[in-house]
């Protein structure tokens, strides 16, 4: 690391809290180092009361772009100079890019799994897909389905604080792409297993087959299971969630958790920061694969 390191090198910031565990530093690093490109990639605790300085400070420091996480995602927005599409419909950053102090706020979290999927060979376009979930990541991946021209999005979502204010989300995906989406209560499981058996797409964005929740899953009926459906579960850990287990028992043949799509959303970033194309294949086996 030290020995390309010099004058010139420039800095790139993870700024969220708690951040000590993320594995982008280690990813960005060894992407740089193979690349041969003078950057250096650091993660910074802030929270949402250092935010207003740590947005000063890169400004101030030239620090040339980085990312953001919880719980900075949203608040950062109103920092930023300019927002990209899809950070403007989903009212999150979690890429920003600094040009010479003007600061361009991007969400690449939908990227990365519409990335994923085409890396499989799986076009979203004209395609119906039923969605679970509409947190952050069900959020960001909705907003980018239609943006690459989905044909339809049925999202379902338990009735909490989030199912309410998705219908903004809903009508702005509506009102500013073709795809058209709509918004189900999980709970009405007939009405769930249906929209599946409608679709040719399911991605799971709950977060349900992590812990707490590693023994449970959304699916229950082997009859909803057909060999052409693709299934994506965002969880990446563990690598084989109950839902994608039982998919695999009932012959489903397509199905993906999220590590490809973590890494598409890295891949995303770093081509808005270098204009490089990262090398995914090195990284997923250089820290995932050993």
């Amino acid at each position: 690391m030290t020995e390309r390191l010099s004058g010139h090198t420039l800095m790139l910031a993870l700024i969220a809290t708690p951040i000590r565990h993320s594995l982008s530093p280690k990813m960005y690093n060894e992407t740089y180092a193979k690349l041969g490109l003078d950057l250096a990639y650091l993660a910074f605790e802030v929270g949402q009361e250092e935010l207003p300085d740590a947005v000063k400070a890169i400004r101030a420091l030239g620090i040339v772009g980085g990312n953001v996480s919880m719980p900075n995602k949203q608040a950062i927005v109103p920092y930023m100079d300019e927002l990209s599409s899809a950070a403007k419909m989903i009212g999150a950053v979690n890429t920003f890019v600094n040009k010479d102090g003007y600061l361009i706020g991007h969400n690449t979290d939908g990227v990365g799994a519409v990335r994923a999927l085409e890396a499989e060979d799986i076009d979203v376009k004209n395609q119906v897909i039923t969605l679970a979930g509409i947190g952050g990541a069900g959020t960001a991946i909705a907003v980018q389905l239609g943006l690459e021209g989905a044909k339809e999005v049925r999202i379902f979502n338990i009735k909490d604080r989030a199912f309410d204010a998705a219908a903004s989300i809903v009508d702005t995906i509506n009102t500013e792409t073709q795809t058209k989406v709509t918004l189900e209560d999980l709970s009405d499981t007939e009405n769930f297993y249906k929209s599946i058996g409608e679709s040719s797409i399911y991605i799971d964005a709950t977060g349900i087959g992590m812990k707490p929740f590693e023994d449970m899953k959304l699916i229950n009926d082997p009859a909803v299971i057909r060999p052409d459906l693709v299934i994506l579960d965002v969880v990446y850990s563990p690598a084989e969630t109950q839902l994608l287990k039982f998919a695999r028992e009932n012959g489903c043949q397509k199905v993906f958790n999220g590590l490809s799509m973590m890494l598409y959303q890295g891949a995303a970033a770093f081509k808005l920061h270098t204009g490089e194309d990262m090398p995914v294949d090195y990284i997923r086996e250089l820290l995932f694969e050993k």
